[in-house]
């Protein structure tokens, strides 16, 4: 029997229903045969695919070990609980949902600081002061801890979070914090702000590939399907559909607008009778629309694509120079 292709995705709340949004988009609906509380699934049309429902955290983690092909997770799981994260795991794509940033807050009553350099003589003097090191809760250790390096920031100790971070000044098991944030507002409303240069990480959730699952030439030729779809949707949402015809248009008119609005030609340039298609950016479908007809155009006509399938993927190209040959 042939060894299943594995797919994670997050097993609840608004990241699964935003992973399972996502994969329907680009045409690979997810579905659990035997009911809704399940923690398998499959993509239907794609039999040898296993969806496994986990956590965030656990598809990092199984990534790292390579029970799972592919993962939807948050790059802040991926940078934090994967040592060398990047010859072990591939971000493919960054899928526009997820997003948060790791920051380093300090209290607002901190006035004098602001950026890491502040935060370095703070530590410093707080250590002479007090005779022992400020202390950082956070979640993020491994992130914490390099991006403080990179700041020279030594006098500082780690206190590990349980619970909700944030409030950790507040009740004085911590000087300060390293967490996620989306708005802020958390963090306002605990009385912290974030440094200017504090941003530790921009994440967001990212389709990731594992270099130690089984790239049997069954698993690539699985992973380079689903990643055709992903890129035929992504490739789609990046234009509009525009036809055409008028005995004037012609290479050089076409050159004119491929420089101008930024289009493509899927099919060539204009037919012997003038009739062509375009792909255009739908900020420029306006100012395309009155070139065409200054031009000679009678009627332009404007679609919504799905998918756009090319002969070459980059997606499926960046995983085959990942694992090599």
């Amino acid at each position: 029997m042939t060894t299943p292709f594995v797919l994670a995705v997050p097993s609840k709340g608004r990241l699964q229903e935003q992973a399972e949004a996502f994969f329907t988009h680009a045409g690979l609906a997810l579905a659990k045969p035997r009911g809704a509380r399940e923690y398998r699934g499959t993509i239907m049309g794609l039999d040898n695919v296993e969806i496994a429902y986990l956590s965030a955290s656990e598809i990092a983690s199984q990534l790292a070990r390579g029970a799972v092909h592919m993962g939807v997770t948050g790059e802040d799981l991926v940078r934090e609980s994967i040592v060398d994260a990047d010859r072990r795991v591939l971000l493919i794509d960054s899928l526009g949902f997820g997003s948060a940033n790791v920051v380093v807050a300090v209290p607002q009553a901190w006035i004098d600081v602001r950026t890491m350099a502040d935060l370095d003589d703070v530590t410093s003097g707080f250590r002479e002061q007090h005779n022992r090191r400020m202390r950082v809760a956070t979640k993020y250790i491994n992130l914490t801890r390099t991006f403080f390096a990179t700041h020279g920031i030594v006098d500082y100790r780690i206190v590990e979070s349980a619970g909700a971070t944030e409030g950790a000044p507040a009740v004085g098991t911590a000087e300060m914090i390293v967490d996620i944030t989306t708005t802020g507002v958390t963090l306002a409303a605990n009385g912290l702000k974030v440094l200017d240069d504090g941003v530790i990480l921009r994440s967001q959730a990212n389709l990731v590939a594992s270099r130690e699952a089984d790239w049997s030439s069954e698993a690539r030729e699985t992973g380079r399907v689903i990643l055709d779809h992903i890129a035929a949707r992504a490739r789609a949402r990046k234009f509009r559909e525009v036809r055409t015809r008028f005995t004037g248009c012609n290479a050089a008119l076409l050159a004119e607008a491929q420089k101008r609005f930024g289009v493509e030609l899927p099919f060539g340039g204009p037919t012997s009778s003038g009739m062509v298609t375009l792909h255009c950016p739908p900020a420029q479908l306006y100012g395309l629309g009155s070139f065409l007809r200054d031009h000679g155009a009678e009627t332009v006509s404007v679609a919504s694509l799905d998918y756009v399938l090319g002969r070459e993927n980059p997606l499926f190209a960046r995983l085959q120079a990942f694992l090599g040959s």
